[in-house]
């Protein structure tokens, strides 16, 4: 399941249902942390109610992602890791990747490889 987040969380009651595998896509865009992040802790926080264990973060659509967006990225990484899953980031850009890596959570939060480059 696919998760487009544009401006507000979808408004579907079944959009934040997960697969039958646990496995939810959430597409961020910089609208929608413009606005600051109790939409993307919603959507979080409504994935996770659903029962997903693996959520996939698109962030090609991010160009910086904050301290703060981090962090709630960490508060859903530890449902996740409870329940056996993880928090994958996909389309990381190199700003957001040395942000991780300099703060050591490229251990933590799972970045989906890119073509072309190594995995981390």
């Amino acid at each position: 399941m696919t998760i487009t987040a544009i401006g507000r969380p979808p408004a579907t009651p079944d959009a934040s249902q997960p697969k039958n595998d646990g496995h939810v896509v959430i597409r961020l865009t910089e609208a929608l942390l413009a606005d600051g992040l109790a939409d993307l802790r919603w959507l979080l926080h409504d994935a996770l109610l659903a029962g997903a264990r693996r959520l996939v973060v698109d962030l090609t659509d991010v160009r910086q992602l904050s301290s703060s967006a981090v962090a709630s990225l960490l508060w859903a990484h530890r449902t996740c890791r409870a329940r056996g899953g993880a928090v994958v980031l996909r389309g990381v850009n190199r700003r957001t990747e040395g942000l991780l890596h300099r703060t050591g959570l490229w251990r933590v939060l799972h970045l989906e490889d890119r073509p072309g480059h190594a995995a981390s």
